[in-house]
């Protein structure tokens, strides 16, 4: 097997395992948005998954309607506002986690199955993901804040990384990759990569900034550790 191809499946199994995993963590202490929007990225990197074992076609479109729904709704929109439960104290009843979900399913199936979308979906995703970006400079801000550093480094190096895959991806190719498989690569690893320092940088900021959430009881047996 082409060693590209072994990276390409080595990265699409971090990438189940983290966003897998860290969901179901996000789960745990309530945070549905987080752990939701986490989950249907490991339905996603599941499915391709088995789409680049089997060749087999509905996977790959499933993964590819999960992808979308993430670029343009789930990371921007949904885990920001899971990410406001330490930066506002936003708490949102389980209705609205779930209208959330429902409301940017819609508005995924219509963007990419309206022919009126196809030329403006390459910029769409990119001023969603920029304004994501916009938002994990602020929240490494308030980790620096309150002396946080590592995990603020941490944040910004998942800002740049996850904003230059978003120019990668609709506006500059890498040479000699026509097939993708080396940007997929990097893609993947990247997102893995922001996933898990979410996670701690999310209880970090937690635990140093008083609060009145219900979860803020069940932090004390979270790690402090850093990814980065």
């Amino acid at each position: 097997m082409d060693l590209k191809i072994v990276l390409l499946l080595l990265a699409t199994v971090l990438l189940l395992a983290t966003s897998f995993i860290y969901g179901l963590k996000f789960l745990k202490v309530r945070n549905y948005l987080l752990g939701g929007e986490w989950l249907v990225v490991a339905l996603s990197s599941a499915n391709l998954l088995a789409h680049l074992l089997s060749g087999a076609q509905l996977p790959y479109e499933i993964s590819m309607f999960c992808d979308a729904f993430s670029r343009g709704f789930g990371i921007p929109v949904i885990a920001v506002a899971g990410l406001m439960a330490v930066t506002h104290h936003y708490e949102p009843s389980k209705l609205t986690d779930i209208l959330f979900f429902v409301l940017s399913i819609a508005a995924t199936a219509v963007f990419v199955s309206a022919d009126f979308m196809a030329k403006l979906l390459p910029y769409f995703y990119l001023l969603m993901w920029t304004a994501f970006s916009i938002y994990l400079a602020y929240f490494a801000y308030r980790l620096m804040r309150v002396g946080k550093n590592l995990h603020a480094i941490g944040m910004i190096v998942a800002l740049i990384l996850g904003q230059a895959i978003a120019l990668m991806e609709e506006f500059f190719k890498i040479p000699g990759d026509e097939d993708k498989v080396i940007f997929f690569t990097l893609a993947l690893s990247t997102w893995a990569y922001m996933g898990v320092q979410m996670y701690y940088s999310y209880f970090a900021l937690e635990r140093a900034e008083p609060s009145e959430s219900p979860r803020k009881s069940e932090v004390g047996n979270r790690t402090s550790g850093a990814f980065f």
